[in-house]
């Protein structure tokens, strides 16, 4: 456990570590399935959800439904009550809990899905200042022979101490997010279109397109981890080279650039690199490659940029000359992976120099520009996860929409 509870310290990003906290608690205690929220204002919002029972009818790589919902933060629910009173509920059988208790087991996922849960086991996930961060709700604690049975001492020993360390790792992963949004609400003061909720559609695309590229690839799954922990947070980096072009340039309408005004806005990719230097880290790393690279196109061609221009001695405010181009398999995997999902977010969203695309105009796109300008194994992890994308797509809206 010791050992675990380092490789949690070690992840950066607070989703991945969300994710990961669930995973781990319920193999510690051989827990078929759980679901972790995290509080936002007054509500509770699902982030992750794992059942062992469904996702073994489901093909191999494929994941449960994306879950998105969220609700008030009182007494009627279990992880509602756990947020409120701050305490632990442990539960022998979901469907008999006494009528004269405030909160009730909510049997709607079990209906759908022809599950049962029984045992439940749900504490509140704080911080060191006593402050809520979430809840983490275990269900289903399995014997030796597959049967359920009630979380007993020593299971709610090892939650305990488990999450406890766990909360402490999120505390600081949240520290890391509030950087992040900080760099990347600076990028959207200089430009509109670098929302939020953009930046984490692109950055929780890359994360399911790596994800199922993993598994067809057969990555070792440490490696994939580390891999996707810091792809999440690079993704959102994208663009931040944008801080340095100018609002002339950045802010431009229409007509659409001249040929040297394009030249100066592809400085970005440079002007982000450089953000990154010296790379002191893998994140680091990644974070400069995708930033400098996610432009570049697959088959070479002439309007991937900046190819293999030496980015470190570029000039804020001047063209990006032409350089020998970039293509294959020399792009970095994760500036790939990013190409895929910003382009598939840029097209499916209104800009201010044109209207959305169709959903399934988008993905045809995405399709067509295999083996042109994206790699041909990113856009079929991709094609992949088609439902996942679309879930996702709806789930971060833009704050007109």
């Amino acid at each position: 456990m010791i050992e675990l509870e380092k490789k949690l310290g070690e992840i950066q990003d607070v989703d991945v570590l969300l994710e990961r906290i669930l995973t781990e608690t319920r193999e510690i205690v051989h827990a078929d399935a759980g679901s972790i929220y995290v509080l936002e204002g007054d509500n509770l919002r699902i982030k992750y959800s794992q059942n062992d029972t469904l996702l073994k009818e489901l093909a191999p790589g494929e994941k449960l439904p994306y879950p998105s919902f969220s609700f008030p933060v009182n007494e009627k629910s279990v992880a509602g009550y756990v947020a409120l009173s701050m305490e632990p509920l442990n539960i022998k059988d979901a469907y008999t809990i006494p009528d004269d208790l405030p909160y009730k087991f909510n049997k709607q996922t079990d209906r759908t899905t022809n599950y049962r849960s029984r045992s439940i086991y749900a504490l509140p996930l704080k911080m060191a200042n006593g402050r809520l961060l979430g809840v983490l709700q275990i269900i289903n604690a399995r014997n030796g022979n597959g049967d359920v049975i009630e979380f007993d001492e020593d299971a709610v020993l090892y939650i305990t101490h488990f999450a406890s360390n766990a909360a402490q790792a999120l505390e600081h992963t949240y520290l890391t997010l509030s950087m992040v949004r900080r760099m990347l609400k600076m990028a959207e003061f200089r430009d509109p279109k670098e929302t939020y909720p953009h930046v984490t559609r692109v950055s929780e695309f890359s994360r399911e397109i790596y994800d199922r590229w993993a598994f067809r690839n057969n990555i070792p799954e440490p490696d994939a981890h580390k891999f996707r922990d810091s792809l999440t947070i690079a993704a959102k980096f994208h663009d931040v080279g944008k801080v340095g072009i100018s609002d002339t340039i950045l802010k431009k309408a229409s007509p659409r650039f001249t040929p040297e005004e394009r030249a100066v806005m592809e400085g970005h990719t440079c002007i982000g690199a450089n953000l990154f230097e010296p790379c002191d880290s893998f994140l680091d790393e990644m974070c400069r490659d995708v930033a400098l690279h996610h432009h570049d196109r697959w088959d070479g061609g002439k309007t991937g940029y900046p190819g293999k221009f030496n980015y470190p001695a570029y000039a804020i405010g001047q063209p990006v000359p032409e350089s020998e181009p970039l293509k294959g398999t020399d792009i970095p995997l994760a500036a790939r992976i990013v190409a895929v999902a910003d382009v598939f977010d840029a097209l499916s969203h209104k800009r201010c120099y044109k209207e959305a695309w169709d959903i399934g105009q988008t993905f045809r796109e995405i399709q067509n520009e295999s083996g042109k300008q994206f790699d041909p194994e990113i856009v079929a992890s991709f094609l992949q996860i088609h439902d996942r994308i679309c879930t996702i797509y709806l789930r971060y809206p833009d704050a007109e929409d």
